[in-house]
C-alpha cells in the first residue's frame, strides 16, 4: 500500500506543508488511488477535453486571484508520489512559467524522479494537464501546454475555500481552537491550532464534538458534529459532518406565517460567512418570517444552521431590506430537467422593525390587493371615512371640537410619519375606505387596538381589517424589537361585535393568565381652581416599589388577570425606553404615579398618563387611572381631593378617568358615565385566540347560509 511521501526526508529549510498544502494535500489525502493507478486515466475521455485556450484563461484567472496549481512527481523506482503547490506566472504563447512557493524543494531529483500531472480544482472538479517540462530552477519551473488536457469530476458536492472563521471545539471537558479551512454543505474540516494539538488525542471520534463557528463580530455556527476524519500529523485538522440537517429556531405553531410567492421574485445577496463570497439566489417565496431559495446540489452552499449577519433581500433594486438569518432546512430535489437541487429555508432573526413593516406591507398586498399596511394616506378622506361610519359621533365629537387643529396635526404625525409606536390597517378600493383599525404601542411590551370602523355597504370589511391585524401580530410578536408581548383594547359590554370576538375568547379559554377582562367606569373630570388639601392623616406621594407589590398582591387576588403587566404597574419594571420614540415624532408621553395612603397603609394608586390630545379618540392615553386597593377604607373625597392636586398635570379642564374596580363608583353613587371592558391577551397563547376566531367565523358563516 502506498503511503504518500512515506520514506522522503524532508529538507532542512523547506517546511511541511509545502508537502500537505490546503489544496493539493486535501486531494491527495482524501483520494490517493488517483495518483497511483490507472483510475484517473480511466476517467478521461474525449467528452471531457479541455482546449489548451480554456487551460490558459483558467490559469490566468488563478494567477489573478493569486492562486495555485499542483504538480505531482512519481519516483521512477519506489513508486512514491510527491506533490507540491506552484503559483502560475507569466504564459507566453503556450510556455507556462512557475513560481515555488518558497525556493526549489532538493527533494525534487529530477534523475529519480518523473513529472506526472498538473493539476487544478475548483472545489468539485480536477483539470489534469500532462504538459512537457522545460526546465527547473530554484525560483520557479517551466512547462510547454498540452493541446488538450482533461476534466475529471472527484467530488458530488464543491468544497469551498474559508477566510477568517475560528472555530471552538468541546467533548467531555477538551477544548479545541481552530481555524475553518473548506467546507461543503455537507462538512467542513477543521485546522487546531498549534496550541490546542495536545488535547487532540483527548478526543474521542465515537462521541460528536461540540462546534461553534465565528468571525471577529458573530456566531455564524453551533451544533453537534460527527467526526468523520481525524489528523495526528504534525498539523492536524478534523473533517466534521453536521449531525442536525433540520433546525427549529423557534417554538412550533399551528397558524405558521404565510408563505407567498412575490413577482418579480426578490432578490437574496449576501456575502457567505464562511468564504466571503457575494451570494445572490432568488426567493421561491417569502413570508414576514423567512424565505426560501434554491440551488444547484453540486455547487450548494447553505449549510444548516449557518448563520448569515447580514443578508439583503432585494426587490428588482427598487427597494432592499437587511436582515440577519439562519439557513433551517435543505431538501434535495429534482428539477425540471432532472438536475439535482436543494431547497434551503431561512428564518429571519434580526430585522430593524420599519423595514420588518414595510416587508409585512408588501405580503398583505401580494394576498390581498386591497388590504394596506402602514400606507401614505390622505388624511381627509381618513377623517370623511370616521364620521361617514358613525365612529366619531355628536357627543365624542363635541368633545374634541375645541381642540379639533391639534387633533388633525397629531393623527397627521401618526399616519404619514414612519414609526415604532403606531400602525394602521386599511381595507380600501379605488382610493375609497371601507375598513380602519390601528394599534399604538403606548406602554412599553404592550399594543392598544383602536379606531376600529367599516362602512355599511362593504359588510366585510371590518371583519378584513380584523384579520390583517390579526396576520400582523402573527407575524411580529416573537420579534423582540416589535415589543408585542401583550395587546389591549377597551369595549363596551354591549357592543356586540368585540364582545362576541374578544370577550367570547375570555370566557373560551377561561385563563386570566392567557386573557383577561377588567370593568373599568369611565368618567370625566371637571378641573377646578382650587386644590383641596388632604387630612393630616392622609399622604399623596410619589409611588414606591413596596406599593406596586402590594397593588400586585390585590389585583392577583381579585382578577387574576393581566391589566397591571400592560399598564406597566409591575414593581419590576424597568425604565421605559418608548419615550424617546414619541419624541422622535414631536409627540409627547409621560407616565407618572402617586399613592394615597391613611396613616401608612395604601388606599389607592393614581398613573397619570399625559400624551396628546387625538392619539386615542376617546383620550383613553390621556387621562388618570385610579387603582383602588381598599373601596371599604377610602371616602370619595379623598379620591376628589387627590384630583384636584393631581389635576395641575393637565392643560385641558376636562379630564378623563378610568376607575378599577368599576364597581366602587356604583357603591359610592360616583357619577360616571360608562363601563368599559378593559381586555387583554398574552400574545404567547395567540394560536389559541386564532383557532377560537376560526371558528367562530365558521359558525356565523354556517348561521348565514341556514
Amino acid at each position: 500500500m502506498h503511503k504518500h511521501n512515506a520514506g522522503l526526508p524532508i529538507p532542512a529549510g523547506i517546511p511541511e506543508e509545502r508537502f500537505h498544502s490546503t489544496q493539493g494535500g486535501d486531494i491527495t489525502h482524501k483520494f490517493p488511488r488517483l495518483f497511483y493507478n490507472s483510475e484517473l486515466e480511466a476517467q478521461i475521455s474525449e467528452e471531457s477535453s479541455v482546449s489548451r485556450k480554456h487551460l490558459i484563461n483558467i490559469l490566468n484567472y488563478i494567477n489573478f486571484q493569486d492562486g495555485t496549481i499542483l504538480l505531482t512527481f512519481k519516483h521512477s523506482k519506489y513508486d512514491k508520489v510527491i506533490s507540491f503547490d506552484v503559483r502560475p506566472m507569466r504564459i507566453i504563447e503556450n510556455s507556462l512559467d512557475c513560481e515555488w512557493l518558497e525556493t526549489a524543494p532538493p527533494v525534487l531529483n529530477l534523475a529519480s524522479y518523473q513529472f506526472q500531472y498538473l493539476l487544478i480544482s475548483d472545489g468539485l472538479k480536477l483539470i489534469l494537464a500532462r504538459p512537457e517540462m522545460r526546465s527547473a530552477s530554484e525560483d520557479e519551473i517551466s512547462f510547454i501546454l498540452p493541446e488538450t488536457c482533461y476534466e475529471v469530476g472527484f467530488r458530488k458536492i464543491r468544497r469551498h475555500a474559508c477566510e477568517m472563521v475560528s472555530a471552538e471545539l468541546t467533548q467531555n471537558g477538551v477544548m479545541l481552537a481552530g481555524t475553518l479551512k473548506d467546507f461543503n454543505v455537507i462538512a467542513f474540516r477543521v485546522d487546531v491550532s498549534a496550541q490546542s494539538r495536545q488535547s487532540l488525542q483527548w478526543v474521542n471520534s465515537k462521541f460528536p464534538l461540540n462546534v461553534m463557528l465565528r468571525n471577529q463580530d458573530d456566531i455564524l455556527y453551533s451544533g453537534y458534529c460527527r467526526i468523520i476524519r481525524q489528523s495526528f500529523s504534525a498539523k492536524g485538522n478534523l473533517v466534521l459532518e453536521p449531525l442536525n440537517n433540520q433546525g427549529q429556531r423557534f417554538m412550533p405553531r399551528e397558524y405558521r406565517t404565510m408563505r407567498q410567492k412575490i413577482s418579480p421574485s426578490p432578490s437574496i445577496i449576501f456575502r457567505h460567512p464562511f468564504s466571503g463570497r457575494i451570494i445572490t439566489l432568488k426567493a421561491e417565496d417569502l413570508s414576514s418570517s423567512g424565505f426560501s431559495v434554491e440551488e444547484n446540489e453540486d455547487s450548494s452552499v447553505l449549510l444548516v444552521g449557518m448563520i448569515v449577519p447580514e443578508l439583503e433581500i432585494d426587490f428588482a433594486g427598487s427597494f432592499k431590506i437587511k436582515c440577519k438569518a439562519q439557513v433551517l432546512y435543505r431538501n434535495a430535489f429534482k428539477d425540471r430537467m432532472g438536475k439535482d437541487c436543494v431547497k434551503c429555508g431561512f428564518v429571519i432573526l434580526v430585522m430593524v422593525i420599519s423595514d420588518h413593516t414595510r416587508l409585512s406591507a408588501v405580503l398583505h398586498q401580494a394576498r390581498d390587493e386591497r388590504s394596506y399596511l402602514c400606507n401614505r394616506m390622505d388624511i381627509d378622506s381618513l377623517w370623511s371615512f370616521l364620521f361617514e361610519t358613525g365612529f366619531i359621533y355628536p357627543t365624542k365629537y363635541a368633545s374634541i371640537l375645541g381642540n379639533k387643529e391639534k387633533f388633525k396635526g397629531n393623527f397627521e404625525k401618526l399616519y404619514l410619519q414612519d414609526s415604532d409606536i403606531a400602525r394602521h390597517f386599511v381595507y380600501q378600493e379605488k382610493g375609497r375606505i371601507y375598513g380602519h383599525m390601528s394599534m399604538l404601542r403606548f406602554y412599553e411590551n404592550s399594543w392598544l387596538i383602536h379606531h376600529h370602523a367599516a362602512t355599511r355597504s362593504d359588510s366585510k370589511a371590518g371583519v378584513k381589517v380584523l384579520h390583517q391585524i390579526h396576520n400582523y401580530l402573527n407575524e411580529f410578536y416573537s420579534q423582540f424589537p416589535a415589543h408585542i408581548n401583550y395587546v389591549m383594547c377597551y369595549f363596551r359590554p354591549d357592543n356586540k361585535f368585540p364582545k362576541r370576538v374578544f370577550g367570547g375568547f375570555e370566557k373560551y379559554v377561561k385563563d386570566p393568565k392567557v386573557c383577561s377582562v377588567d370593568p373599568v367606569a369611565y368618567m370625566l373630570y371637571q378641573k377646578t381652581a382650587f386644590i383641596t388639601i388632604l387630612p393630616i392623616s392622609w399622604t399623596l406621594t410619589t409611588t414606591q416599589a413596596d406599593d406596586l407589590f402590594e397593588l400586585e398582591s390585590y389585583y392577583g387576588h381579585e382578577s387574576g388577570g393581566l391589566m397591571l403587566k400592560v399598564l406597566d404597574l409591575e414593581p419590576d419594571n424597568g425604565a421605559p425606553s418608548i419615550d424617546t420614540e414619541y419624541c422622535k415624532l414631536g409627540l409627547k408621553r409621560e407616565i407618572h404615579r402617586f399613592s394615597l395612603k391613611k396613616d401608612g397603609h395604601l388606599k389607592a394608586i393614581f398613573m397619570i398618563n399625559i400624551s396628546d390630545i387625538g392619539l386615542n379618540l376617546s383620550d383613553l392615553t390621556n387621562c388618570i387611572h385610579i387603582l383602588i386597593l381598599d373601596p371599604e377604607g377610602l371616602p370619595k373625597d379623598m379620591i376628589y381631593s387627590s384630583l384636584s392636586q393631581l389635576s395641575g398635570h393637565y392643560e385641558q379642564s376636562e379630564i378623563p378617568l378610568l376607575m378599577y374596580p368599576a364597581d366602587y363608583a356604583l357603591k359610592r353613587s360616583i357619577p360616571y358615565d360608562k363601563i368599559y371592558n378593559l381586555w387583554v391577551l398574552n400574545l404567547q397563547y395567540f394560536d389559541n385566540y386564532l383557532k377560537y376566531i376560526d371558528s367562530l367565523l365558521n359558525r356565523i358563516k354556517q348561521d348565514k347560509e341556514q
